[in-house]
């Protein structure tokens, strides 16, 4: 089944007692059993909800994975990843992260004793240099946030392997229409289902999607114990949105290769960074290991006057200043004060988050009036 009957049906099927072709919302806590143990194969909403199981299912197919499980937020799903390890365990990630993560890494788990280790993942040599016996899990992002980086998930899944690590990889930026991480060797996928899987800015929800049996099991217990679950009219309203991920997917790319293309040209800007120029790090693997070179794209301005770039993201009008992505409608943002505010300076700029970086989530919006919207901002 191609990608874009499986956005439609994987997962759903008509309600049995109605015929609905929308699976319902199950907004419900509880379930009645006919006898102690007796019962239809749900007991209580947080271990499994009917929609939201629907949603699991869809997700897994989208991933090509096996096994799916919703949380209420992508850094809850993360969270759920690092609860699998212990005291002691070490962690390999990219220097070049969503702000929230590095939060969560940092100001959360380090305390509890994990070791976290930030490097330049382009070069896969500057992880296997980090490996050592304490290395369980190497944690990636690509294309990164907010550089737009693009990491080697299949030479990266060699070294995990034979590290006898996971590797667990954020495919928010690059979606499932995008990229397939399970298929090149990942353990685990994360997604902020908040971007581009909901699509309308309307949810806020993760996911984690793997195929391994035990991994799924771990995953399970945790979702339960944690309790951290989506509710299902969020779990109804990404499944409506992920029937036309596709069609969002193909113009949201269209929409960036425009608009990197103009920025590139235009006099007042510096550096553009989209994986799609030949001239971007990486740009062969992207070539590789994605289907598109998606809809994000950020960019830096001549001068590194913080002012500036502070003028730029008021003055448009059809771009939305805010914080977030993934959605129909265009955003732009300012990540060394927004997304990745919890960075430190030093270590933000180390990786080019400089204070007139500029981060754009192009929507589906027609491309010439957002290039004129960014003209006259600009201007």
């Amino acid at each position: 089944m191609k990608f874009g009957t499986k956005a439609i049906h994987a997962g759903v099927k008509p309600d049995e007692a109605t015929g609905a072709i929308m699976t319902p919302i199950y907004q419900t806590s509880t379930y009645v059993q006919e006898g102690v143990g007796n019962h239809k194969g749900y007991e209580y909403s947080r271990t499994l909800n009917p929609t939201r199981h629907a949603l699991e299912k869809s997700l897994a197919a989208l991933e090509n994975g096996s096994y799916g499980a919703c949380f209420g937020s992508g850094l809850a799903a993360i969270d759920c990843i690092i609860k699998m390890l212990n005291p002691g365990d070490e962690v390999i990630s990219t220097n070049d992260l969503y702000g929230g993560t590095y939060r969560l890494f940092r100001t959360i788990f380090e305390k509890y004793g994990i070791i976290f280790h930030f490097v330049d993942m382009t070069d896969v040599k500057t992880i296997e240099e980090k490996v050592n016996a304490n290395t369980k899990l190497i944690w990636v992002e690509t294309p990164t946030n907010p550089m737009l980086n693009i990491i080697d998930i299949k030479a990266v899944a060699t070294v995990a392997k034979k590290a006898g690590a996971l590797l667990g990889v954020d495919n928010t930026f690059a979606t499932p229409y995008l990229q397939s991480p399970l298929d090149l060797g990942a353990d685990i996928v994360m997604h902020s289902v908040t971007k581009y899987l909901g699509g309308h800015s309307d949810v806020v929800m993760g996911a984690l999607i793997c195929k391994d049996e035990k991994l799924a099991t771990e995953m399970y217990r945790i979702q339960n114990s944690s309790g951290a679950v989506t509710a299902p009219m969020d779990s109804f309203l990404v499944l409506r949105g992920i029937k036309t991920l596709h069609l969002r997917m193909q113009r949201h790319c269209e929409n960036g290769e425009k608009i990197a293309k103009f920025l590139a040209n235009h006099p007042k800007v510096d550096k553009v960074y989209w994986p799609g120029f030949e001239t971007h790090p990486n740009h062969h693997i992207a070539k590789e290991q994605m289907r598109g070179f998606g809809g994000m794209v950020s960019f830096t301005l001549k001068g590194n006057v913080l002012e500036e770039a502070l003028n730029i993201v008021k003055k448009v009008e059809i771009f939305a200043l805010a914080e977030s992505l993934g959605g129909v409608e265009s955003l732009i943002g300012h990540p060394a004060t927004m997304t990745h505010a919890s960075i430190p300076k030093e270590e933000r700029e180390k990786t080019g988050v400089v204070d007139t970086l500029i981060r754009l989530s192009i929507g589906v919006e027609d491309a010439d009036d957002l290039i004129a919207d960014l003209e006259q901002a600009f201007a």
